[in-house]
């Protein structure tokens, strides 16, 4: 992948993918973040792509308009953390913590960075023991746990066991994580959403349908949150 400049008012940042099985030029401005993806065949020339971009250039800044916008985390700012909401505010405390409604960061700056690294491990210890009690149930196990901060998807597993799960799930309710958790496990006994699949995630969590629902809902607000670099 790479990054090109739409010339414009304002100018756009593009980026550029090659695609094996991309058979002509395609763009999409993301609704989460406002990234915009120019797709292209393998071997086209990047001069077309280019030209193609400029041609919807009236496209793409209509929908940025229209694409939710970023919240950058700072100070008096309210962050998810297990469904509820906590007020970022600065303290003298040498590492980020929760004390009552608040999350407290040192001052100085940099309260994206160390609140998101904060959530990743928390993230980790909950999906990690969430993974363990599910495959426990069930009497199979896991290879490993990845954390990734993916948009497309909430969680994976692969043939050989091994799972993967966006840390952002920490912001959520916990009974959304555990629901993540349960339907990827499940993934060790069906690796399908088959019937039986959905037999294997009501047997670890009869009520899943209402925590599914909840992501298709409120997902989308928890992608939003910018943490920076």
């Amino acid at each position: 992948m790479s990054q090109r400049i739409l010339q414009g008012d304002p100018p756009v940042e593009i980026t550029l993918r090659r695609s094996a099985r991309a058979r002509r030029f395609s763009l999409r401005v993301s609704q989460l973040d406002g990234r915009v993806t120019l797709s292209m065949p393998a071997r086209a020339r990047e001069a077309e792509a280019l030209a193609f971009a400029e041609a919807k250039a009236g496209w793409v800044r209509q929908m940025l308009r229209g694409a939710a916008a970023r919240q950058v985390v700072a100070p008096g700012m309210a962050v998810p953390f297990e469904g509820r909401k906590l007020t970022v505010a600065e303290a003298a405390v040498r590492a980020v913590r929760i004390e009552g409604e608040a999350l407290l960061v040192p001052p100085g700056g940099g309260a994206g960075p160390r609140i998101g690294a904060f959530l990743r491990f928390a993230a980790r210890q909950r999906l990690q023991a969430a993974s363990e009690a599910y495959s426990a149930e069930l009497g199979r196990s896991f290879a490993r746990i990845t954390l990734r901060d993916t948009r497309s998807r909430w969680g994976s597993c692969t043939a050989d066991g091994g799972l993967m799960y966006s840390w952002r799930l920490i912001m959520a309710p916990p009974e959304v994580l555990s629901y993540v958790a349960a339907h990827e496990v499940a993934h060790l006994v069906e690796m399908n959403h088959s019937p039986d699949f959905w037999a294997v995630v009501a047997r670890l969590m009869p009520d899943y349908a209402g925590h599914r629902r909840w992501l298709r809902t409120h997902g989308a607000a928890l992608h939003r949150v910018d943490f920076g670099a």
